[in-house]
């Protein structure tokens, strides 16, 4: 399987505001009064930004539910290398004489893409099953080990009220035992020094049927403060005297909660793809970028409660960082709950924000990758955007400030004195290196990540720093071609005209409103050189289309005046949506941007898979809101 450029880890694992030509805002509308405004605004010949919207979003009502339903639920399993997964080491319990029977994680399951294949032959171990155990991660360490209650790492699951898995058996007269709890336990006594604060609950041995059942274990009244097994099986010979092997499947063991428990949360950015292909790669990744805007897409949409949630994970992130302490994030963090599992320790012995990586079925290790570990300019941007957004709405507004100024003060080290700001920091802890090329991307993003600072904090540094990303952009801009460049190349001086981005140009246009007028013209450019159809491609080789691309060509002509322009691209991109909202980030698999993967020689594309760095633009689009 070809693989991201990676270093070997064996860690297993809108509140509404004034309208400006610079502010992100929206108007809540009903249907008729938003085409209304449309006309009216058409027909006066209003060259600002449009700010309307539908009366609702359904791409800003997805993402909503994809936070809100993680609320009551905490998995054990949900797929195979999933960033929500939490009990990620197995133990073995029975014979070791022989060979160990190895569940098979990736096999065909009930939803997802996967579930577990587990089986025992009773012919060389007459019992035997596996514990699904948090273990434990010693400071300094990059390999897990399992733990039986000598550490105090038990998650706490107060509050669930049962213990949900589907299963079947292979024939449907397997006979198994399924468990929670009990680790560091004697029967019903403690031996070990941080024993589960609950003995064994075990739902007894079950006959399976050969077609996938739901189990429930309740949990009422059981002290769940610290449990270190999560689930467990055990099978025997003596309640299976008709089989000489006992084979079964398990999927979507998860733990069930009477109250939500809304926290700290990072969204997968891609719809999971098979076990075992290219794609799989990316499977937990939480993109920052992807996560930052579906936070202001949250609260352009009203629901500041679950933007705020994202919010929290970011600056969970910028806290907790297991190597640095400087104020930078990372490009993409696991999926789920931010925080590293209980007894899992950074070099400093530290709690640290999880990192994503994928499991090489090949040689039976985990990997990171190189572009997730490393820091990009324009990811932080958009990280000052969604806090400062969602500061408007919550109590204590100073903590989300105070996150995004921490971000905003480590890229003003990022400032080149010949103009704009450099791209970031590449490559692994301890080695990572301050990269010299400037990208017209990242410094759009910085116009108004650094204006919003200037906003919120008067601090006259900020409004200097802006400034100087924009003369940056400005210079990038080809007054014949009528296009902008996509930055420099490593030297941060000789223009990089290798690949035209969609984005370098519809975001100048959405940033510099009506500070730039030759907004028309750079349309033109986009319309003849990145349209496919009704829709744009993210670069000008028109091999498909780019759906986050299009909507921000949406915008641009929401932004211009031109009617007929947004409502078709938006009816455009609202038919190739998910009836649940969703869409893709393309229209068919390897779409290509030009560029390679960092750190690889592998092309950077795009595929078919729902995207939620897609759907929060389609939201934007939908609500016509311009995030910059």
């Amino acid at each position: 399987m070809r693989k991201l450029a990676s270093i070997l880890m064996a860690i297993l694992l809108a509140v509404l505001v004034p309208c400006t030509s610079l502010s992100a805002c929206a108007i809540n509308t009903t249907a008729a009064e938003t085409e209304e405004a449309l006309q009216e605004d058409a027909a006066s010949g209003v060259s600002g930004p449009l700010h309307v919207t539908q009366p609702t979003s359904p791409a800003a009502q997805w993402l909503a539910l994809q936070v809100a339903e993680q609320d009551d639920v905490l998995w054990v399993y949900r797929d195979f290398a999933d960033g929500y997964n939490l009990f990620t080491q197995k133990a073995w319990m029975g014979s070791n004489d022989l060979a160990i029977p190895e569940m098979d994680e990736t096999a065909p399951g009930l939803n997802g893409t996967s579930g577990i294949a587990a089986e025992l032959n009773l012919l060389l171990h007459p019992w035997g099953g596996y514990l699904f155990l948090n273990g434990v991660l010693e400071a300094g360490e990059s390999i897990p080990q399992p733990d039986f209650g000598n550490t105090a790492a038990g998650v706490d699951l107060s509050g669930a009220t049962k213990l949900v898995f589907y299963a079947k058996g292979e024939t449907g007269r397997e006979r198994v035992e399924f468990f929670m709890g009990g680790l560091g336990w004697q029967d019903t006594t403690p031996r070990e020094p941080y024993p589960d604060s609950a003995a064994k609950v075990t739902l007894g041995t079950v006959k399976l049927t050969s077609e996938w059942q739901r189990y429930e274990l309740p949990l009422d009244g059981i002290d769940l403060s610290s449990i270190g097994c999560g689930f467990g099986w055990v099978a025997n010979d003596v309640n299976n005297p008709s089989l000489f092997v006992v084979r079964f499947y398990l999927d979507d063991i998860h733990y069930e909660f009477a109250q939500d428990r809304p926290g700290p949360l990072f969204l997968q950015s891609y719809e999971s793809a098979m076990p075992g292909t290219e794609e799989a790669i990316i499977n937990n990744f939480a993109y920052l970028y992807d996560n930052a805007i579906a936070a202001l897409a949250l609260s352009y949409a009203g629901e500041h409660a679950r933007a705020r949630q994202i919010a929290d994970a970011i600056i969970y992130a910028g806290s907790h960082d297991r190597h640095f302490t400087d104020g930078r994030l990372r490009n993409a963090y696991a999926a789920g709950n931010p925080a590293s599992f209980p007894g899992w320790l950074s070099e400093r012995g530290e709690a640290f924000a999880r990192m994503p990586g994928f499991y090489d079925l090949a040689d039976k290790s985990w990997y990171e990758d190189y572009y997730a570990v490393s820091t990009s300019t324009g990811n932080l941007a958009w990280a000052i955007l969604a806090l400062g957004e969602v500061s408007k709405n919550v109590p204590e507004p100073s903590v989300y400030l105070d996150a995004a100024t921490r971000i905003g003060d480590f890229i003003l080290t990022l400032k080149d004195a010949r103009g704009g700001f450099t791209g970031g920091f590449e490559g692994w802890e301890g080695n990572q290196v301050k990269v010299g090329y400037k990208s017209t991307e990242h410094n759009i993003d910085l116009i108004t990540a650094f204006r919003l600072l200037a906003e919120l904090t008067s601090e006259p540094k900020y409004l200097d720093a802006s400034e100087h990303a924009k003369s940056f952009v400005l210079a990038m801009f080809d007054s014949e071609r009528a296009c902008f460049y996509t930055g420099t190349a490593a030297d941060g001086i000789s223009i990089n005209r290798d690949v035209l981005p969609l984005d370098c140009n519809t975001w100048a246009l959405l940033a510099l409103g009506d500070d730039f007028d030759e907004s028309d013209r750079v349309l033109a450019f986009i319309k003849d050189e990145m349209g496919v159809g009704n829709g744009f491609d993210f670069n000008n080789d028109r091999d498909g289309v780019w759906f986050e691309g299009t909507a921000q060509v949406a915008l641009v002509y929401l932004q211009l005046g031109d009617i007929n322009g947004y409502r078709k691209t938006l009816d455009f991109l609202e038919s190739n949506a998910a009836p649940d909202g969703s869409i893709t980030a393309a229209d068919r698999d390897g779409v290509s941007t030009g560029f390679l993967v960092s750190g690889t020689d592998i092309p950077w594309e795009y595929t078919k898979r729902t995207h939620v760095g897609a759907t929060a633009w389609l939201a934007f689009a939908q609500l016509g809101v311009n995030p910059l």
